[in-house]
């Protein structure tokens, strides 16, 4: 049976493009397009559909605003479609707390060619959203900041290095949310747009104990800091006397990915060997489970999420799959074992 997708955005020619690029896959039907999210509301009563796609910036009511309701009084897969800007991360971000399932982002210049260049992305972004498991906003667990002051560790010489994709932005901020200050330095590669990783990197500082940027070349990585790879370009640690140094490289994308999780794992594999924790969690694809295995047989211990708690469970399966996983846990599991294993 296909996906019904309702597409919902204020632009007449962003809801063709959609609407066309959508319709050309045989497993997506499109049951309607919506102006404004009061038309909206009425289309969803109407034609139920399994998949929304939603536009942030909208007249009448934002996407926001419309989402949060959504969330609270009749929760379903949304896709968001956001601008490229820092307004435009920050409303996706916010909408991915939310519950929206994933983004795509709008091109700057030449809307269609820029669109049809993306129709491959947005197709599987809204095949994925038809299979994952919204949670209605009351339910979605809060992740406050904390401020723990239980001592994990006081040499440089640990190091954990985390990998997401699809749902990654909310799974990473509830693992750092309950990490104490005294943790190990973090490096994380989600794959993100430029413009959002260094906005996604201050929601992380804002929501843990951890101090959370986003990497810089030459960044010494530090117990208690968090490192998140810039947009569009590779994360890779490597040692400079007794210090992990960050090191940014504008190299060819890895698995089609940039940044690349693989590329971040087999450098703290190379580098950190069995003073290392790798963790995968929520993601699409398989990008990072050759990088955890390469951290595996240099004894790192290493995480996969599980699927029951994955947005997808692509990454994290995939790394199960190929034996790169030394143990499965929940996502709210997880901060607790990397406390344990980093003592």
């Amino acid at each position: 049976m296909a996906i019904k997708v309702l597409i919902v955005d204020d632009s007449a020619l962003m809801r063709k493009l959609l609407t066309e690029l959508l319709s050309a896959d045989r497993g997506i039907e499109v049951v309607g397009s919506a102006p404004d999210p009061l038309v909206a509301r009425d289309m969803i009563k109407q034609l139920n559909p399994d998949v929304l796609t939603l536009d942030v910036e909208m007249p009448t009511m934002d996407g926001l605003t419309f989402l949060r309701n959504l969330m609270r009084l009749r929760p379903m897969p949304v896709v968001m479609v956001s601008s490229l800007t820092e307004r435009g991360a920050d409303a996706t971000l916010s909408a991915l707390e939310l519950g929206a399932i994933d983004f795509v982002a709008k091109p700057k210049l030449d809307v269609k060619r820029g669109m049809d260049l993306l129709g491959e992305e947005i197709i599987a972004k809204v095949k994925i959203a038809a299979r994952a498991k919204p949670v209605a906003l009351q339910d979605r667990p809060i992740t406050p900041r904390v401020a723990s002051h239980q001592l994990l560790t006081t040499t440089t010489d640990r190091l954990i290095a985390i990998g997401a994709s699809t749902g990654g932005t909310e799974a990473i901020a509830r693992v750092l949310a309950t990490m104490p200050a005294s943790s190990p330095g973090i490096v994380i590669t989600q794959h993100i747009p430029p413009a959002f990783s260094a906005r996604f990197a201050e929601r992380l500082n804002n929501s843990s104990a951890l101090t959370v940027k986003e990497a810089k070349d030459g960044d010494q990585i530090l117990i208690g800091h968090a490192y998140v790879a810039p947009g569009a370009f590779h994360l890779r640690v490597v040692r400079r006397g007794a210090r992990y140094v960050c090191q940014i490289g504008d190299d060819e994308a890895v698995n089609r990915h940039k940044p690349s999780v693989d590329v971040l794992m087999h450098s703290v594999a190379q580098h950190a060997g069995a003073n290392a924790i790798g963790v995968m969690l929520t993601g699409m694809g398989a990008d990072g489970a050759e990088g955890m295995l390469a951290m595996r047989q240099r004894d790192a211990p290493t995480i996969a999420q599980d699927k029951d708690s994955s947005v997808v469970w692509g990454m994290p399966g995939e790394a199960v799959k190929r034996g790169a996983a030394s143990q499965v846990l929940p996502l709210d599991d997880i901060a607790g074992r990397l406390a344990h294993l980093s003592r």
